[in-house]
């Protein structure tokens, strides 16, 4: 089982990148705009793989095929294409069915990914603390498990001698799973001794008030997150460029202090494998007292963005824990754009992460919010049997 690599290399050692092709299905039930969005954003995950898109197919079906994702023809197309100008790698805008893969592979001249396995070779590209990366090696290796057998169909198919089924492919897929087994239990074990060890962590930070950011992947939080506290996030014009909880503690006037976290994007249809491969920043979600849901003011489908967050936020049942709205990128927006949004969202901040416009506002109304939620240590003799307090 090896890694797949975003890069080749040149005769001169230099890497070169790979060349794709993006395929997508357009259901009925769908507009063409939003298909070129979800095109558009499967094109940013590839360049933030280091891949680039040379072209895009498409086809307007009611559902993708159960057999090749797309109608026969359009396979034939993509192919002959790929053969024709040497692409490196065909890139298919939902998860495959281990089936699909397959029969597609058979088809293909070129290298197989779909959107699962893309995202899942960025997270572990990005990931720095050891949580993250065994939560993302965790994700692989089950995605990996039912589709082994896609590995071997090179080999030749037979039976085995007197009581033996299968021959040596089937036989080296049985070993192969049977080490992936072993390697999913071994991650798993390794999360539960981390886990133990942040949990230690977190109880040590006391009870100061925490504040997690929030939002569609590329919005800003990370730009937006240098600009509150004044540290060195990093902060890049790519999909997940968090991939780990960072934390920082934000001061206030009067010595009043909050955690501030920082976390990874979400993205629409993201498989519940890889929610689980980042447990590590849900948990940062599950201990803040206050959700800032960050959006991106500009983004033409900004309302459905909102709504996968808001979506994922409740499938991790957080639907009802305190949040508010930011606005980020309005210095991008005219007159018109920008009242249109005040009448739709009247509560939301909005703001500039780029320019600094609406830090002010933020910044009160988390101090308010500090204010409104301060805690008092009592010290309660243990020999008073009755209330104590009036």
């Amino acid at each position: 089982m090896t890694e797949n690599k975003s890069t080749i290399q040149t005769a001169a050692g230099v890497p070169e990148r790979e060349r794709a092709v993006l395929v997508a299905v357009v259901r009925d039930s769908q507009e063409l705009r939003q298909s070129e969005e979800y095109l558009d954003e499967l094109e940013f995950l590839a360049e933030t793989a280091d891949i680039t898109t040379v072209r895009r197919f498409s086809q307007r079906l009611p559902q993708p095929s159960s057999r090749i994702y797309v109608g026969p023809g359009k396979l034939e197309e993509i192919a002959a294409y790929c053969e024709e100008h040497a692409v490196d790698v065909a890139i298919f805008d939902d998860e495959l069915t281990p089936a699909q893969t397959r029969n597609i592979e058979r088809a293909m001249p070129c290298r197989i990914l779909d959107r699962t396995r893309l995202i899942l070779d960025i997270f572990l590209a990005r990931a720095q603390t050891a949580y993250a990366k065994t939560q993302v090696q965790l994700a692989q290796y089950e995605y990996m498990l039912p589709r082994l057998a896609g590995l071997w169909t090179h080999l030749e198919r037979q039976r085995g001698g007197t009581g033996t089924r299968g021959g040596a492919g089937e036989r080296e897929i049985e070993t192969d799973r049977r080490i992936v087994r072993n390697r999913i239990s071994k991650l798993k074990e390794d999360l539960k001794k981390i886990d133990r060890q942040m949990a230690v962590q977190r109880s040590n930070r006391g009870q100061l008030v925490r504040v997690a950011l929030v939002g569609y992947t590329n919005v800003g939080k990370s730009t937006l997150m240098n600009l509150i506290a004044k540290s060195e996030v990093f902060a890049e014009n790519k999909l997940f460029a968090t991939l780990d909880p960072t934390t920082r503690r934000l001061r206030f006037p009067a010595e009043r202090e909050i955690i501030l976290a920082d976390t990874v994007g979400f993205i629409r249809n993201l498989p519940k494998e890889l929610m689980d491969a980042f447990r590590a920043t849900l948990e940062e979600l599950e201990s803040a007292d206050l959700l800032v849901h960050v959006a991106d003011a500009s983004h033409p489908d900004l309302l459905q963005q909102i709504t996968s967050v808001e979506t994922i936020l409740e499938e991790l049942e957080l639907q009802h824990m305190p949040r508010i709205l930011l606005l980020n990128k309005w210095d991008l927006l005219d007159v018109p754009a920008r009242a249109e949004l005040a009448d739709a969202f009247p509560h939301a901040i909005p703001v500039s992460a780029r320019t600094g416009d609406g830090l002010k506002r933020l910044l009160e109304v988390l101090e308010n919010m500090l204010l409104s939620t301060q805690q008092s240590q009592l010290l309660i003799p243990f020999e008073e049997d009755g209330p104590v307090l009036q």
